[in-house]
């Protein structure tokens, strides 16, 4: 059984899904990276500074507070301000992610469109043929 393991655990296909998972992973840091600390504050500035995470509605009748964190401590809130954070992110993340995979298959189909190379035939292989057409004349 572990020798079984062990031939499933090094095959291609999962060593290329841990790699794909790890570098997942730090790609997700990079785009995270750049949706809260480049494109957030850009949208910020853009709406006037408007913070969703905030936004909440409390469903607690002892919830009168000014931030979340505040409201969560005092009963039950629905915070759909992080909803819209969320969403937000995600949309950002899906669309960065379509230019990613847009400009991979555009440089694939580059590849693809570019002419094989005409094979050149050695020319031992070249006098051979001509020695075999010669006889075959005769």
């Amino acid at each position: 059984m572990l020798k079984e393991f062990k031939e499933f655990a090094l095959k291609g296909n999962v060593m290329d899904l841990a790699i794909g998972v790890i570098i997942g992973a730090a790609f997700s840091g990079i785009v995270k990276s750049l949706v809260d600390d480049v494109i957030m504050p850009v949208i910020g500035a853009i709406t006037g500074g408007i913070d969703f995470s905030n936004y909440f509605i409390g469903l607690a009748p002892t919830v009168d507070a000014q931030t979340l964190d505040a409201a969560k401590e005092q009963g039950a809130v629905l915070a759909y301000g992080s909803f819209i954070t969320a969403s937000v992110n995600f949309l950002i993340i899906a669309f960065v992610l379509f230019l990613v995979v847009r400009s991979l298959n555009s440089m694939k189909r580059k590849e693809e469109a570019k002419p094989a190379p005409v094979a050149v035939k050695p020319r031992d292989e070249v006098l051979l043929e001509e020695i075999r057409d010669i006889l075959a004349a005769k």
